[in-house]
């Protein structure tokens, strides 16, 4: 009888030599996954791409079993590793230097830039003449125009800034005690009222910076108002006015002082109420603490 052959008649020689064979072909078919994956970029696996990001016996590069594969160049990748897009500091860098140069503060900028203007124009042939009057009024219009405006757009818009807070109340004071300091040095406003409007916008600044610690003196409706009176008294008299208008611009200097004066005393009491309780929060705390 004809014998048949160990590997048809499925005995043990057969199946051993049967499941080396399989074997071998899932360890290369493994090993060519492995090496596909590899190669993929930021695959895990055990190809090329992994061996390069780890050092001799499979040991990460860099200390980390996540190492990434491309090592941190000039403190510029991220926190997950990822290199961020070429440029992105200096593009993050020229956001946060143009946020410096909204409108708000181009308003502002440009106040300031009127200040020396309008003092030349104000003083200009001696300055009595009519025509530089005009033009030294439309300058000190469009300063006190400005003012209005920047501080709204600030704040509307979310452009508040550093220089802004800093530069805004400067610009205010420089163009008003620059038309009220003229028109003394030129007879055609009275030396105490210069002093009485400069001093107390000058001493509520000081103050508002000696009570910085306990809260923020807020803008009231009254100082608005001064503000305003302030703004059309001073461009009235820089206007060569006569007549009846000369004598309304009298009035009008009148009433700005008045509100100057009384605003200025209401701000001098919130200031003390203000301190007042700031002592007493501050104690209570202390005593809450120590208790």
């Amino acid at each position: 009888m004809t014998g048949v052959p160990a590997s048809a008649a499925g005995g043990p020689s057969a199946r051993r030599a049967a499941g080396a064979a399989a074997g071998g072909l899932s360890a290369s078919g493994r090993t060519l996954a492995r090496e596909a994956r590899g190669t993929a970029p930021g695959a895990s696996g055990d190809g090329p791409a992994r061996r390069a990001a780890h050092g001799p016996g499979g040991a990460p590069a860099h200390g980390d079993e996540t190492a990434p594969a491309t090592a941190p160049q000039d403190g510029l990748d991220t926190e997950d590793g990822t290199r961020p897009a070429r440029g992105a500091k200096v593009v993050a860098a020229a956001v946060n230097q143009a946020s410096v140069w909204n409108i708000a503060n181009l308003l502002t900028m440009l106040r300031l830039l009127l200040v020396p203007a309008f003092v030349m124009l104000m003083l200009a042939d001696g300055g009595y003449d009519p025509a530089w009057r005009s033009f030294a009024w439309a300058a000190f219009a469009i300063a006190m125009i400005t003012d209005l405006f920047d501080g709204h757009l600030a704040r509307t818009y979310d452009l508040v800034t550093d220089f802004g807070k800093i530069a805004d109340p400067i610009a205010d004071k420089a163009i008003m005690g620059a038309a009220l300091i003229c028109l003394s040095s030129l007879g055609d406003l009275p030396w105490w009222v210069t002093g009485i409007i400069l001093g107390r916008e000058l001493g509520i600044t000081l103050l508002r910076f000696l009570v910085i610690r306990y809260g923020v003196i807020p803008a009231s409706r009254g100082g608005k108002l001064k503000t305003l009176t302030q703004g059309i008294a001073v461009g009235m008299y820089v206007l060569a006015l006569t007549g009846w208008l000369a004598t309304l611009r009298w009035w009008v200097m009148a009433a700005a002082v008045v509100l100057t004066v009384a605003t200025g005393l209401d701000y001098v009491k919130q200031a003390i109420v203000l301190r007042r309780q700031g002592i007493a929060d501050r104690k209570a705390a202390l005593e809450e603490t120590e208790a």
